[in-house]
């Protein structure tokens, strides 16, 4: 790779508020989380705040980590931050795919690191492999875990409040109860 690497930062909007969600591909709790992020900032507007993904791998999802560097990957591409978004929702769509049978168990124990990131590009459309092995990535991910780590984020999702972890929003929420946070009545 050359020296212009850049991974696009996985944010949509430029308001000055700031909702942070933490995010491991997998985790159904996740998922849910993931699939109001765009319809969340749609209702309260992109003028007002700023909603950024941090990948939150976890080990016992146990392609966490092919699959976070995954995404990554595609950030780094042209429109990057598109690019991540769909691979994101590709994993989502096919969570099962990509997860083992409670965390253990199920026929993803005869699937290779190789298979996942075949399934990645079939059901996303984005060429990953490319990129996947660029030793640059690697401080991509580091920003990530290190982020998580500073600000005490273990589990997903969890989610920032303009730099404060908020543990009243959960994935279960319904877009108004995040909407709240956000705007002035």
């Amino acid at each position: 790779m050359s020296g212009d690497f850049y991974a696009e930062p996985l944010e949509w909007g430029h308001g000055e508020q700031v909702f942070e969600a933490f995010l491991e591909p997998t985790c159904p709790f996740s998922v849910k989380a993931l699939r109001k992020l765009i319809p969340f900032l749609a209702r309260v507007g992109e003028d007002t705040i700023r909603v950024r993904i941090w990948l939150q791998s976890q080990p016992w999802h146990m392609f966490s980590p092919v699959i976070c560097r995954a995404v990554l990957a595609a950030s780094t591409m042209e429109d990057g931050r598109e690019k991540a978004l769909r691979v994101l929702n590709a994993v989502a769509d096919h969570r099962e795919e990509f997860e083992f049978e409670h965390h253990a168990i199920g026929p993803n124990r005869d699937a290779t690191p190789n298979d996942i990131l075949a399934r990645i590009v079939e059901y996303s459309g984005i060429d990953v492999l490319n990129v996947f092995d660029a030793k640059e990535l690697e401080q991509v991910i580091k920003k990530h875990s290190k982020y998580s780590r500073q600000n005490g984020i273990h589990v997903s999702p969890t989610f920032m409040v303009n730099g404060l972890i908020d543990p009243s929003l959960g994935s279960g929420d319904d877009i108004e109860t995040w909407a709240e946070r956000f705007i002035q009545s």
